[in-house]
């Protein structure tokens, strides 16, 4: 395990404690650090190890590399890890001989890392599925064929969330492969809530490619295929179907359409409470989310939707990281369009100390940071501190 030299290191962690107004005992106690190791670092009198800092890191929400004197988004944990994932992902079918676990540890793996998908948790994500997803490719194709469908699911469980890594970081053509796969693998799973789950997130290929009146399309085949609203899963499947197509029918523009499918989506969130169901997350709450996100993509006059939202209602603390930071990264947007460029600011604050990694490697957030510095409307050093964090030009 590398140590780092002080450099700026130390003092850079001393700026980022007081930027939180935390004491040096406080980031101790919240990186399970000693105060002693802490005031060294400070002070240069010690190096650290990557370990400690990814534990100092998560205490004052950021991510490691900013605490380097070598930081940039290029050397990400998350962005070193993307070519062993393509790598993986290219022998799908011919998998390197390896151990494998039983059933019921694989399930516990794939849920783990569902997990870390729905708290932000990205650098986890690439470290660890590499590994697994060589080890369910072997597990499937040694299977017997009454085990294959379980192990497909699994497999497109685990894709998915290997797949929010490569879409959040930028890597969209390995998020294609990603996709492709779930398409593969879900037919053999012989499970059709989650081939539905897979069109919901299909539709990042076509976000990608701005080909939103194509994804609409896709949405509604997939919606015409589901399976009736029944169960609670049924209803969860559906109803987050209809959340996609609201959103990409925005996008397109199509404003008849995004109220039909939200309103739709939000007759079936009356039926079931909020939770997360075969990996999204539906419910009263997210259809909310949902409805702020798609007055943003429908712009103009309907953006004062999503400020009247915001006004009413805010996403409650048990809700997935990545949903609700994802609702302060839209509110944000909304407010830079309507004027109100420091309560952009102080939204994406807190989209920031909600889920780092998922704020700073959005798009819309370098682009709304890069415009708030050129409006000089907030303080100027915690501002640019903002922009450098996120890359913003």
């Amino acid at each position: 395990m590398a140590a780092l030299g002080y450099g700026g290191v130390g003092r850079r962690i001393a700026y980022y404690r007081r930027l939180r107004r935390m004491t040096q005992e406080q980031l101790a106690q919240a990186a399970c650090v000693a105060l002693g190791t802490i005031r060294k670092i400070e002070r240069g009198e010690r190096g650290v190890s990557d370990v400690t800092l990814e534990a100092i890191a998560a205490a004052l929400s950021l991510d490691p590399p900013q605490l380097r004197t070598d930081r940039g988004p290029a050397h990400t944990p998350v962005h070193e890890a993307l070519p062993a994932l393509s790598a993986v992902i290219a022998t799908y079918d011919v998998p390197e001989d390896g151990p494998t676990r039983p059933l019921p540890e694989l399930y516990a793996a794939v849920r783990e890392a569902a997990d870390w998908r729905l708290s932000a948790q990205y650098t986890r994500i690439a470290r660890k599925m590499p590994d697994l997803l060589a080890e369910l490719a072997r597990a499937y194709h040694a299977a017997a064929p009454e085990q294959r469908a379980e192990l497909a699911g699994l497999l497109v469980r685990a894709y998915r969330s290997a797949d929010a890594v490569a879409y959040k970081f930028g890597a969209r053509d390995l998020s294609a492969r990603l996709i492709d796969l779930m398409r593969w693998a879900a037919p053999e799973a012989g499970d059709p809530l989650l081939t539905a789950s897979v069109a919901y997130v299909r539709t990042e290929t076509f976000f990608a490619a701005r080909a939103h009146a194509a994804g609409l399309r896709a949405l509604e085949q997939a919606l015409d295929a589901a399976p009736a609203p029944s169960s609670r899963h049924e209803v969860a499947a559906r109803g987050a179907l209809h959340m996609r197509a609201a959103v990409i029918a925005g996008r397109a523009r199509d404003a008849s359409a995004a109220v039909t499918h939200l309103e739709e989506a939000q007759a079936l969130a009356e039926r079931i409470p909020e939770d997360v169901y075969r990996g999204t997350a539906f419910g009263p709450d997210s259809v909310r989310i949902h409805e702020v996100s798609v007055a943003v993509s429908l712009g103009d006059e309907h953006v004062g939707r999503a400020l009247d939202v915001a006004r009413e209602w805010k996403p409650p603390a048990d809700l997935p990281a990545e949903r609700r930071s994802g609702f302060y990264i839209e509110l944000a947007r909304a407010q830079l369009w309507s004027g109100i460029p420091d309560d952009a600011f102080e939204s994406l604050k807190v989209a920031r100390r909600i889920a780092p990694q998922h704020t700073r490697e959005h798009p819309w957030v370098r682009e709304d940071a890069s415009t708030l510095r050129r409006l000089k409307r907030a303080d100027s050093e915690t501002l640019s501190n903002f922009a450098e964090w996120c890359s913003a030009n």
